[in-house]
């Protein structure tokens, strides 16, 4: 804030009359702050509103240093209230990472990453720290130095954050790549050993992951040991080639792409009889209308593109007599293709809401159909800031507090967030409102509250009524 304000004659952006001097003077409140800066008044020119960009960079990066010697005090906070409280050590700051993710509003997978982060940051690397408080690092980039030394002791640890004495500008104007082969470099100079374990154990760490793209589309990464990614990507390559010289009028990528699907699935388009659970309104599917669709474990995707996928010029609602409104009725119907066979299920929503209309269960343990319920209802886990799959379906209010199975107290959850709210001082209860509101108080009693997305056909924010949404 002192360089915004010594900046008043050169950039123009000021701060009102004696602020600079009571932040000096004084230690201010966070909120303080936020107020300081909504007076900040804007550059009239190019070289001034720069200025000030650059400075309000340099302000966003030691904000980052502040909010990293918090979490370290909260987290040591917590454990010290979990010590009175008679919790084992081995269970003590367990959730604080979830709390410091719902108070920056990030993912709670999240939020471990940056209490691990900040650890280090204060603890392990103050050289970095300091360029970090100074603005020579933004968080990103430090936390690249904190990925990179990871594997090695505190003493080693230490001598690499002295090495490279981020904090003397020693990066300044290089890019991601550059202090990432730097960070590399000490590391391995120091201990050759556990780098090198650290790239064999890390075929261990091999996954598959699928992540939304614009347009319908999506991301299937693998990670894998280098040797195994070579050689598919090779063997895709050869596929493309051959077909390619063979006149086929895909280009390389697109041959890549479907080969792989075809590959995996072992079907020609990748159709397997696997269960996309598309959710769309009877009007979308059968009348043309183009309110989107929504597809689980992706979001929301075109009408037209929904129908091309079921082939909705050949659907008929299925007429079944006595299924259930609650859990929607349902049959098979034909496709122009004949090689899979659609699923088309009725779900009723409150007018009114667009909310589904409520089934319950006498059952401890949610039964299928019940689990399919919520699970459409929820879309992804309903911890707040968490877009994770659902993969658990649990009570709000415990069953050993009395909780009943029922959908108003069932809540869709990732596998972290229904472990973090087992563990004391978190609660959690449904809110009577107009949709499925849930809210999450934490051990330092914050609340938090996530509502149930909004099924397609109904505008939550302006309250247009839907009669019935159709899944496939």
């Amino acid at each position: 804030m002192e360089k915004i304000q010594e900046r008043q004659g050169v950039g123009g952006g000021s701060l009102e009359p004696g602020v600079g001097h009571k932040a000096r003077d004084s230690a201010i409140d966070v909120s303080d702050l936020i107020t300081l800066l909504k007076a900040v008044r804007l550059g009239s020119s190019s070289v001034q509103l720069i200025d000030q960009l650059r400075d309000l960079e340099s302000l966003k990066s030691a904000v980052a240093g502040v909010q990293a010697h918090a979490a370290v005090a909260f987290d040591l906070a917590q454990r010290q209230e979990q010590t009175l409280a008679g919790v084992p050590a081995s269970e003590q700051g367990q959730g604080s990472g979830v709390q410091i993710a719902l108070a920056r509003r990030e993912s709670p997978s999240r939020g471990s990453r940056l209490l691990g982060l900040a650890k280090a940051l204060v603890r392990e690397m103050p050289r970095t720290m300091a360029a970090l408080e100074s603005g020579q690092l933004n968080e990103w980039r430090a936390t690249l130095l904190v990925k990179e030394t990871a594997c090695l002791s505190l003493e080693d640890r230490r001598a690499v954050d002295e090495e490279l004495a981020p904090d003397e500008g020693t990066f300044e104007g290089v890019g991601d790549k550059t202090i990432i082969a730097a960070a590399k470099a000490a590391a391995y100079r120091r201990d050759p050993r556990t780098v090198s374990q650290r790239a064999s154990r890390a075929a261990t760490e091999r996954t598959v992951s699928l992540r939304p793209a614009p347009d319908a589309m999506t991301y299937l990464t693998a990670l894998l040991p280098v040797s195994h990614g070579v050689a598919v990507y090779a063997a895709l390559s050869r596929k493309a080639d051959s077909a390619r010289a063979g006149g086929d009028p895909r280009n390389r990528g697109q041959v890549m792409a479907d080969a792989l699907v075809e590959r995996v699935t072992g079907r020609r388009g990748g159709i397997s009889g696997v269960d996309l659970e598309l959710i769309m309104t009877d009007r979308t599917l059968l009348q043309g209308d183009s309110e989107p669709a929504r597809l689980k474990g992706y979001g929301i995707v075109p009408a037209e593109w929904a129908r091309a996928l079921v082939g909705a010029g050949a659907v008929q609602a299925d007429k079944t007599p006595g299924q259930e409104p609650s859990t929607s009725g349902g049959g098979p119907v034909s496709t122009p293709d004949p090689e899979f066979t659609v699923w088309l299920r009725r779900l009723y929503t409150a007018p009114s809401t667009g909310d589904l209309i409520t089934m319950d269960s006498k059952a401890r343990l949610f039964p299928p159909r019940l689990r399919r319920f919520i699970e459409i209802r929820d879309d992804a886990c309903r911890t707040p800031y968490c877009d994770a799959p659902i993969r658990h379906i649990d009570h709000v209010v415990p069953w050993h507090s009395g909780g009943a199975t029922t959908v108003t107290n069932g809540a869709g959850l990732c596998e972290a967030c229904n472990h973090v709210k087992e563990n004391p001082g978190w609660a959690a209860r449904q809110v009577p409102e107009d949709v499925h509101t849930l809210e999450v108080s934490t051990p330092t009693g914050h609340a938090y509250r996530s509502s149930a997305p909004p099924l397609p056909g109904h505008l939550r924010s302006t309250g247009a009524p839907v009669e019935a949404a159709g899944g496939l």
